[in-house]
């Protein structure tokens, strides 16, 4: 299984890998949400699973990442998780509301962050849903 890491934060990225190569996915990194959106067009034929969000980056932040991957039939079936400071309840329904699937607050435990791959049915030690 594939994620994709996207946080302008080098060591919040790394931090994510280094989690998700542990439970067993091959892992691509972005530092803005363009990025990403360039490296899952360059992916198209082996997509990742998963997306974590940060959702305060440069040139495109998480939600429009959000949102634009949402418009794009290609990247309707990509797993997205915010991963972000934003704890502000409004914000949250609107990650949600724009298809986010699930939010994760920072700062954050590893347990906090395996038990939201486990409720999305995404961790391969567990077996996927």
């Amino acid at each position: 299984m594939r994620a994709l890491v996207i946080d302008d934060s080098r060591t919040m990225r790394l931090m994510l890998a280094r989690q998700l190569q542990q439970l067993g996915y091959e892992v691509l990194q972005a530092g803005d949400g363009q990025a990403a959106l360039d490296v899952l067009a360059d992916n198209l034929d082996d997509l990742p699973t998963l997306a974590t969000v940060d959702w305060n980056m440069p040139v495109m932040n998480g939600l429009e990442f959000v949102q634009a991957t949402r418009k794009d039939p290609r990247l309707r079936d990509l797993t997205l998780m915010m991963v972000t400071t934003e704890a502000e309840q409004g914000q949250i329904v609107r990650a949600l509301a724009a298809g986010a699937h699930e939010y994760l607050i920072k700062p954050f435990s590893v347990e906090a962050f395996v038990d939201k791959i486990d409720y999305l049915g995404l961790n391969p030690q567990r077996g996927v849903a």
